[in-house]
């Protein structure tokens, strides 16, 4: 069956385009989504409508996707990622990774649009074409650096470990001080009030058992 394309499908043609596919897909899928119409007599007339409208429709995206495709160009990114002794990654730097790079920069492209064959596993400047449109490709610079080194980490750990430790020794040596002296001070006191206490004691037993003088009896004349 023949249609008449309303939009660009991949693999088939773009607007205006009279194109022969299955009877199926076209009443079940392109029909009914508008991409495209039967192409009946009444609608061969509009050919030449519908290839005008889709070429200045096309000539305004083509203008907006090399603005975006400039902006592109003067965006820098930077991937950290973790290196090895021998300069080995761990990990990659993926197309996913600069979609988000890209979008958390206000750039929404699609992951399809990345022209990488592999995933990058090299240190140092990179670049990365971006097909925005057939006649449009961005070029990315960015950059991959490594990591600090593990060592630095240990060694920065250590000295912080090091001052936690030594702050509660300080303030423990201190404590015991105090109270030792004041224990020392109040010794003294302490037996004070003891040896008074024994000596009010044997005054009061000795009183107890010194003999009472009875008064002497008076004689009548």
């Amino acid at each position: 069956m023949k249609v008449i394309l309303l939009e660009i499908i991949e693999n088939l043609g773009n607007p205006g385009d009279v194109v022969n596919v299955k009877r199926g897909y076209a009443r079940n899928y392109l029909v009914p989504r508008k991409l495209a119409i039967y192409a009946t007599p009444a609608n061969m007339k509009r050919l030449t409508v519908i290839k005008e409208n889709f070429q200045a429709e096309e000539e305004k995206r083509i203008a907006a996707l090399k603005v975006l495709a400039e902006k592109i160009a003067s965006t820098k990114l930077t991937f950290v990622r973790k290196f090895d002794e021998h300069g080995s990654m761990f990990g990659s730097v993926s197309e996913n990774d600069i979609v988000n790079a890209l979008k958390a920069e206000g750039i929404d492209v699609h992951r399809s649009m990345i022209l990488l064959e592999r995933s990058i596993k090299a240190m140092g400047e990179q670049n990365v074409e971006i097909r925005l449109h057939r006649e449009v490709i961005a070029s990315l610079d960015f950059m991959i650096e490594a990591e600090r080194v593990k060592g630095d980490e240990i060694e920065e750990a250590a000295e912080a470990e090091a001052e936690a430790v030594a702050e509660p020794e300080t303030e423990a040596t201190d404590e015991p001080e105090t109270p030792e002296v004041e224990e020392a001070e109040e010794a003294p006191e302490t037996a004070e009030a003891e040896e008074t206490v024994e000596e009010e004691v044997a005054e009061e037993t000795e009183q107890e058992t010194q003999p009472t003088e009875e008064p002497a009896a008076e004689i009548e004349e």
